[in-house]
């Protein structure tokens, strides 16, 4: 027999950051010396105050079902979160919890978009937002940014791809997989022509909000274009910057009407995310930031390092980041001192040679780039490093 499966799938492709994990786990299992440094995910135990909170949660038996849209504790502290760090006013009404980030953008796209919409996403883009939008019935429509506008578009490049059927636009900043930010200025310019769109909403993606070091203040989009706050979601989430990954916690703060759209759609899928995750959440948001801050402040230590680093290998161009756990170097020259025809090629190769995983930029709609994330202790990148010197040089 054979079973006839969704013609949906045929519109997506596995997750490359997924797929190449994957392979390095299955030839670490057969011996080899591999270092990942594919993987989006703090290298950081959680702190401890939140995992005391997880177990106080056991130890008093919360452990069942919350409402869909999350407990009320963990939405009050959400909301306490964005006021006290982007100055940002929400109702608990407003607040959506999901099993994590991932989720909350793809109840917003199921929510928003139907056949024949269109969303816009911004590349380098995060590997799960096209299919996201596809998953949807929906195209997106891409618009590209290179290392000479610091892997960020312009007003006028937006402007120019919105049609009549322009439903969202997906932002991301401090983005993956390069690790650039809009400014308030930058962002500023995005809303004066989003403007001019009434019909279409803005997800902004700002999970990656506490690994963040440029000179200027984080900026929120809700927040820099408060006039366009009715038709923003900004989703955030645990994962990054308080070390959850593992939690699968994340939030979303909107408009009433989608955020109890987003939550019919949850209510027949995952239900609520787990208790004990939203109990350590609250913990995380209302208790002590430090650990937020002793964090990036260790990422930016080893952003500086890894970036002089690649910038030494022949062939490799990379710009800074001013946020993540990422570089993104064009590696264009690098493939043709090696002979690879493709990025993908390229990380086969670099692979193989030196044990070192990466994922290509073809993943992320930006081919002869590799991403390298530096969520890894010094002593593993300095080896990295080393390993990638003499693949180059040999």
């Amino acid at each position: 027999m054979t079973i006839r499966l969704a013609h949906r799938l045929q519109r997506i492709q596995p997750s490359a950051t997924v797929s190449i994990t994957a392979r390095a786990g299955r030839l670490r299992e057969a011996g080899r010396d591999i270092i990942v440094l594919s993987v989006g995910e703090p290298d950081f135990p959680t702190p401890e105050h939140i995992k005391a909170a997880a177990r106080e949660a056991l130890a008093r038996n919360d452990t069942k079902y919350t409402a869909v849209d999350g407990s009320r504790a963990l939405k009050e502290a959400v909301v306490l979160k964005f006021e006290r760090d982007n100055g940002l006013r929400y109702t608990p009404e407003q607040v959506l919890i999901s099993s994590g980030a991932k989720q909350s953008c793809y109840n917003a796209c199921l929510a928003l978009l139907e056949p024949g919409d269109e969303a816009i996403v911004l590349a380098p883009y995060w590997v799960s937002y096209p299919d996201m939008v596809r998953l949807a019935d929906a195209q997106p429509v891409i618009v590209e940014s290179t290392e000479r506008s610091g892997f960020k578009i312009t007003a006028e490049q937006l402007e120019a791809a919105i049609t009549k059927r322009t439903r969202l636009v997906i932002l991301n900043s401090p983005c993956n997989p390069t690790g650039a930010a809009y400014t308030r200025a930058e962002l500023a310019a995005l809303g004066e022509v989003l403007r001019r769109h009434p019909d279409i909403v803005i997800l902004t993606d700002e999970i990656y909000e506490h690994i963040y070091w440029a000179a200027s203040p984080f900026a929120s989009f809700a927040a820099v274009c408060h006039d366009l706050y009715d038709r923003t979601l900004t989703v955030n989430g645990m994962s990054k910057g308080y070390a959850m990954s593992g939690w699968r916690l994340g939030y979303a703060a909107g408009p009433v009407s989608l955020i109890k759209a987003m939550t019919s759609l949850q209510s027949q899928s995952t239900t609520n995310a787990s208790t004990i995750s939203q109990a350590a959440a609250v913990a995380a948001l209302a208790g002590d930031q430090q650990c937020v801050r002793d964090m990036c402040a260790e990422f930016r230590s080893r952003h500086d390092l890894f970036l002089m680093g690649l910038r030494e290998l022949a062939g490799f161009d990379c710009v800074p980041a001013t946020g993540t756990f990422y570089l993104f170097p064009n590696v264009e020259q690098a493939m043709r001192l090696k002979g690879a025809a493709t990025d993908v090629a390229f990380c086969e190769q670099i692979l193989e040679a030196t044990g070192v995983a990466l994922v290509p930029g073809t993943a992320f709609g930006a081919p002869g780039h590799l991403r390298f994330s530096f969520a890894a202790s010094t002593e593993t990148l300095t080896t990295a490093l080393a390993r990638l010197r003499t693949f180059m040089t040999a």
